[in-house]
């Protein structure tokens, strides 16, 4: 009786080994397939970036001359609205620029807002390198 039961002890212990071996076989295969286009693509957009091509955003002029002017330009607008101001420094004047928009439209919004308070301003020709 030892004998029957090793020998089936021996065969179910077989049997399992080479079941589990199978399964496990099947699972670890796994398949991704990518267009080519999407590498090129993403070098592409990369090139853009470095070069700024892609990303200039449109602003709103409000004033330009001295430190001192442009300062309080950008207290007194800062009084009145919400849109974020900065003070940008191009030889020889010191401008005091208003926004971050994406594109010309929320812009063209945004002036005739600002125009009421300041007449004068205007959306500049973003720079393209």
């Amino acid at each position: 009786m030892n004998i029957l039961s090793f020998r089936n002890l021996m065969l179910g212990t077989f049997l399992s080994f080479t079941g589990v071996a199978s399964c496990q076989e099947d699972s670890a295969k796994i398949n991704i397939s990518e267009d080519e286009m999407i590498a090129e693509l993403i070098q592409t957009k990369v090139k853009l970036q470095k070069s700024h091509n892609i990303g200039d955003r449109f602003v709103i002029q409000l004033f330009s001359g001295s430190n001192g002017e442009a300062s309080e330009e950008i207290k007194d607008y800062e009084s009145l609205y919400d849109y974020p101001a900065r003070i940008k420094y191009e030889a020889p004047n010191y401008k005091v620029w208003v926004g971050n928009f994406r594109n010309r439209l929320e812009a063209d919004r945004a002036l005739l807002v600002i125009k009421e308070t300041y007449p004068s301003a205007f959306i500049p020709k973003p720079k393209r390198k």
